[in-house]
């Protein structure tokens, strides 16, 4: 007989199949893991395989249902979801005002490039290969302060030309720009200034009328498309009162930018009912004289000497009144004979217009997300 410490019991401990992956384990065993009920479960064990050549016991299975429980009714359903968009749309719109801070920071450091600070931007104004045109001028703000030019043109005699002191020459499109910046911070600063909760509809308006003031400041940056003609200079070119000595009643000045250049273009020009020279037609007739060719040659433009004011600083909220009916006064018709361009890169707006690249895209992620969210709680801009 065998003694009673031979026998062992057949032992009855469970054991769970252990967990094929971490996403597993965290199901099963997390805190929320929630069994449910029998009749919507079917979950098996396997026991221990008995001694001897017994039936072996089944392989373990489990299945869950991804039925809620306790069970919400529909109604009770829609109130969370609404809850939980709201509570969306609430953190949403804290994470717009967040990023308009650093809108805001961005802003003010593009604002502060083209502010008018002392001593400015000095710019190389040389044509390249040759002596045509040679000096510096002077950019504060949206201001050329000061300058001198060496021209030495084949259509006119060689002069020095210099910006006069008391009177500085506003580039446009700077000017536009300073404004575009202006307001796109005051309308950040409002917006910032209100107590929470903001409105999300309200943000919405604002972001999209600063995403429109960017967009328009990129494009001043970039200038007009070098494959279509510029007709602007025929209205806004300088007036010689800008210059000590004043420039020749037949020599236009038009400063404007382009890819984040300042641009000169400077044109000599000959009034339509000029008389031609005799010894000017057997020249040209047999070869002696040649044309200086450009793409705006044998072309008729009605030019204004005395300009649109465009280059005029700024009295209230606009410039002097520009009639293009009649042209503006003096106006003629004329010929360019000449036509010189020179472009000398302004690193500070070199610099402006990466960071409002930067801050246009940044702009524009933001309203995406939020219009995202407006649009799922159902929420008008």
């Amino acid at each position: 007989a065998a003694s009673r410490n031979d026998v062992r019991p057949r032992s009855s401990t469970l054991h769970l199949t252990p967990p094929t992956s971490h996403t597993d384990t965290l199901s099963l065993f997390s805190p929320s893991f929630r069994l449910f009920p029998s009749h919507q479960r079917n979950l098996s064990f396997p026991h221990p395989a008995p001694s001897g050549n017994g039936p072996q016991p089944a392989p373990s299975t489990m299945s869950l249902s991804s039925d809620l429980w306790p069970p919400v009714s529909p109604e009770e359903l829609e109130i969370n979801k609404a809850e939980t968009l709201k509570r969306e749309l609430v953190w949403i719109t804290e994470e717009t005002i967040k990023a308009c801070r650093q809108l805001k920071h961005g802003l003010d450091d593009c604002y502060a490039l083209i502010a008018p600070i002392d001593p400015g931007s000095t710019l190389v104004m040389s044509t390249p290969r040759n002596e045509k045109v040679k000096g510096t001028m002077t950019r504060v703000g949206s201001r050329l302060v000061k300058g001198s030019l060496n021209l030495q043109l084949r259509t006119t005699p060689a002069i020095s030309v210099a910006l006069s002191p008391s009177s500085p020459i506003h580039v446009h499109a700077l000017d536009d720009l300073h404004t575009h910046l202006s307001q796109s911070i005051d309308l950040l600063s409002l917006t910032l200034a209100r107590d929470p909760p903001h409105d999300p509809p309200s943000v919405a308006s604002t972001l999209a009328l600063i995403s429109d003031s960017l967009a328009e400041s990129m494009a001043l940056l970039k200038g007009p498309p070098l494959n279509l003609p510029d007709a602007s200079w025929q209205t806004s070119s300088c007036p010689p009162h800008h210059f000590s000595p004043p420039l020749p009643a037949n020599l236009s000045f038009h400063v404007g930018l382009q890819d984040s250049c300042i641009v000169l273009v400077l044109r000599t020009l000959e009034p339509v009912d000029a008389p031609v020279h005799l010894g000017t037609k057997l020249g040209l007739a047999i070869g002696t004289v040649r044309r200086i060719e450009h793409d705006e040659m044998d072309l008729v433009f009605r030019y204004s000497p005395s300009g649109d004011g465009s280059a005029e600083p700024k009295r209230g909220s606009s410039r002097r009144s520009f009639d293009p009916a009649t042209g503006g006064r003096g106006a003629q018709d004329v010929y360019v004979r000449e036509k010189v361009r020179v472009e000398s890169a302004d690193p500070s707006l070199i610099s402006l217009q990466s960071k409002l690249g930067y801050l246009n895209n940044m702009l524009c992620q933001t309203r995406r997300n939020l219009a995202t969210v407006m649009a799922v709680a159902d929420v008008d801009c």
